[in-house]
């Protein structure tokens, strides 16, 4: 069974992914463009679309209360804007010479062959799931998607012991950790890094391994998973790492995401060395007019290092997917690239980064100072001022901000967005020191934190 595009009538977009990138694009294409003109067709493998994979910790932990408050637009609204979208139907080839993409229904498994006139690929990022023994069973759950958030939930309601074994500390492990503590769960971390939010350099991932502690979470450092155990009916028991097991009724895998570019790759598309598909500035997938990439399948340009990054947030996905359907839609639009920035917290500390780590830095031929200095949130004599600590790095004799790095508590995290403003604009840290942000007591002391850092980081570079 066929479905073919007559020349005479519109052109035909095809939408591979149905999350951020992939709707988004649809989306802005429809509004620069009547169904008279384009016609647009969307696969999603999924039961659900425009969601925030980013929330999912926070309905697991109850604070966001209904999936339902997670869809920023249903199937349904969708197809009301005249998108052909279809769930539950997964894009298995792209036959990129014959300008078409197989489909097959994941429930019925009936198969056809939609072509098209333009592409767009948005199949975003897997859950990695490292290669051991037990590592399937049941009560194993990685989360990246809505239906994985669902099947966490459903063990979780049904599962009467109340031990739970993260595997990884990153963005992922740390927030599942906090939401299993919301739960009543007794939460062991298992981290192979020295210590958690890789992201951050190991003496400000300290600060976060402290409060973790702090909250009752097990915190397991430099220890790598060998194996999950499991009861005589199949269902995890424990994990195991060399030295020792590790008790676990539900076992959650925060290791990180990689690139899903398989179809891609089949098909002959450029990858870069992160696994990603490669575009250019308009998100044009590279070699091909008619192609294009976005969200956490592709890599982006780090405008801080110049290389190429996988960085897989919801907001690069979102501004991917505006460029992409403007493109398509027959305008004009770019993603110059990012500065790599990202915030977190694990229950009340705050945990903020953007631009390189010293090992970014020092990776690319960077030479640089770095400062450290600790502050408050609001003035000290304010009710509430709660301690925040700054990390900034800078380019030696050029004083070009790299990075900077934010732990504390309420009103911290945000703060990283000056930092990123000035890696965007390529500020040094003594201009840094001049910028005029917003004061008063209840929100900052007289110098701003990150300015404070600046100061300091300035200091040093004409020292240096």
């Amino acid at each position: 069974m066929s479905m073919s595009r007559t020349k005479r009538g519109p052109e035909r977009l095809v939408v591979i992914g149905g999350d951020a990138a992939g709707m988004s694009a649809a989306s802005q294409a429809r509004r620069l463009k009547g169904p008279d003109e384009l016609e647009i067709v969307a696969f999603e493998r999924g039961h659900f679309t425009s969601y925030s994979a980013c929330g999912i910790p926070y309905w697991v932990g109850g604070d966001v209360s209904d999936r339902d408050q997670l869809i920023a637009r249903t199937p349904e609204e969708h197809r009301a804007r005249d998108i052909d979208l279809r769930i539950r139907t997964e894009v298995t080839e792209i036959d990129v010479a014959g300008g078409r993409v197989l489909a097959r229904d994941v429930d019925s498994g009936a198969e056809s062959w939609t072509s098209y006139d333009k592409l767009v690929i948005a199949t975003g990022a897997r859950p990695v799931r490292p290669d051991l023994p037990g590592v399937d069973a049941p009560g194993v759950h990685g989360v990246q998607t809505l239906d994985d958030g669902q099947a966490l939930i459903d063990t979780l309601a049904g599962t009467r012991g109340r031990r739970a074994v993260v595997v990884g500390a990153g963005y992922i492990g740390v927030e599942m950790a906090e939401a299993l503590i919301n739960r009543g769960y007794q939460v062991t971390v298992v981290n192979r890094g020295r210590e958690p939010m890789s992201t951050l350099d190991p003496d400000m991932g300290r600060l976060v391994h402290e409060a973790m502690t702090g909250l009752g979470i097990t915190m397991v450092d430099d220890a790598e998973v060998t194996k999950v155990l499991t009861t005589d009916d199949g269902r995890v028991r424990a994990v195991a790492t060399q030295d020792a097991e590790y008790p676990a009724d539900v076992v959650v895998l925060g290791i990180g995401v990689r690139p899903e570019t398989g179809l891609a790759a089949a098909a002959g598309l450029p990858l870069g060395a992160h696994g990603g598909l490669l575009t250019d500035l308009a998100m044009r997938v590279r070699g091909h007019e008619n192609i294009w990439a976005g969200g956490d399948c592709v890599e982006v340009l780090d405008l801080v290092s110049g290389q190429l990054r996988h960085i897989a947030l919801g907001t690069h996905a979102n501004k991917h997917g505006q460029v992409i359907g403007t493109n398509a839609g027959g305008g004009y639009a770019t993603f110059p690239g990012v500065v790599g920035t990202a915030v977190s917290k694990v229950c009340d500390l705050e945990i903020a980064r953007t631009g390189l780590r010293e090992k970014d830095a020092r990776r690319v031929g960077l030479r640089f100072e770095s400062v450290t200095i600790e502050s408050t949130s609001r003035a000290g004599y304010y009710p509430d001022a709660a301690p925040m600590t700054v990390k900034m790095l800078a380019e030696r004799r050029t004083g070009r901000l790299l990075g900077v790095q934010i732990v504390g508590r309420e009103g911290a995290g945000k703060r990283v967005d000056i930092a990123a403003v000035a890696l965007t604009a390529g500020m040094t840290v003594e201009q840094m020191t001049a910028l005029d942000l917003g004061y008063a007591p209840p929100f900052s002391p007289v110098w701003d934190p990150v300015l404070v850092a600046a100061r300091k980081a300035a200091l040093k570079v004409r020292t240096s």
